[in-house]
């Protein structure tokens, strides 16, 4: 063989490596199934709430309203995409989806036949979850009735594609540092919450330029288009008690007396008031106790 044949099988070898590691599907187990029994699908429930699907994948239309068929438009540094229908239907839906799918769509924003979802959908943030929570919500979604409906592809620049979602997965696989993990029981189930069931980090931590958060400054505030989103650190908190906290998760209502507004008024009402007592202490917990160390 040639010196220029080896030095271009070298290469070929190079960047086929490159490939697998860049757009390799994750691993899961085929072991998984979805759970079936009444208590499962109602852990679903309360977690889908707490997850704030409602917020983005509830219908936009009188009809639909009730339903998760999707289509509110999500405005974003990099373009607008539409929120996809979750209800049960085979055609426009999930309703074909087995158990692996919904663990590759939540856990490492894959689409069922292995393509990227837009980090506009929070998979990042619920990579933390843990497999029994995605298949429990995977049980209520799937017991949901069916609405056909799909929502409008995402208007974005020329040059941004599904496939160029895969290098930035990994660049942000390197440059993200490791969270803080916690021996308190009731922080850990507020920082579980909060960092990865509830994103509260996908609009309240800055990003840089690619669009990946900030994670040495987790909850310092951010701007989504327009909007500037208010902080939740250490610093932003340092009046609040975890009464306060636990009262603004309930109502919306600040210490100051003043009631929230905006998009967060949304989260309020139908997520973080809808949690249970235990669950939003321990949020409260997480964000006044441990920002506080």
């Amino acid at each position: 063989m040639s010196r220029r044949n080896i030095v271009l099988a070298l290469i070929l070898g190079v960047v086929g490596l490159f490939s697998i590691w860049l757009f390799a599907p994750p691993s899961i187990s085929s072991a998984n199934q979805i759970p079936s029994d009444l208590e499962a699908i109602e852990r679903g429930e309360y977690l889908l709430i707490a997850g704030g699907c409602i917020s983005c994948h509830r219908g936009q239309t009188e009809e639909t309203n009730e339903a998760l068929s999707g289509g509110l438009a999500l405005e974003t540094d990099f373009g607008i995409f539409y929120a996809p229908n979750i209800t049960p239907d085979k055609e426009t839906g999930i309703g074909n989806w087995q158990a692996g799918d919904f663990l590759a769509a939540l856990k490492h924003g894959r689409t069922p036949n292995g393509s990227f979802y837009y980090p506009a959908f929070p998979y990042r943030a619920y990579a933390g979850m843990t497999d029994e929570d995605v298949l429990d919500m995977a049980a209520y979604l799937l017991s949901l009735d069916p609405v056909s409906y799909s929502a409008p592809e995402p208007e974005i620049p020329g040059w941004l594609f599904r496939w160029t979602v895969a290098g930035w997965n990994k660049l942000a696989d390197i440059t993200q540092p490791s969270l803080e993990q916690f021996d308190d029981e009731l922080v850990a189930r507020g920082a579980y919450m909060a960092r990865s069931l509830g994103h509260c980090g996908e609009c309240h931590t800055p990003r840089n330029e690619l669009g990946i958060p900030d994670l040495n400054r987790e909850y310092a505030g951010a701007e989504i288009g327009e909007e500037v989103i208010e902080a939740i650190d250490a610093v932003a908190l340092e009046e609040w008690t975890t009464n306060n906290f636990d009262i603004f998760l309930l109502l919306g209502l600040k210490p100051e007396g003043e009631f929230v507004g905006g998009d967060m008024n949304e989260v309020i009402e139908h997520n973080t008031s809808k949690l249970t007592d235990e669950d939003r202490d321990a949020i409260a917990a997480f964000f006044t106790r441990h920002q506080s160390d």
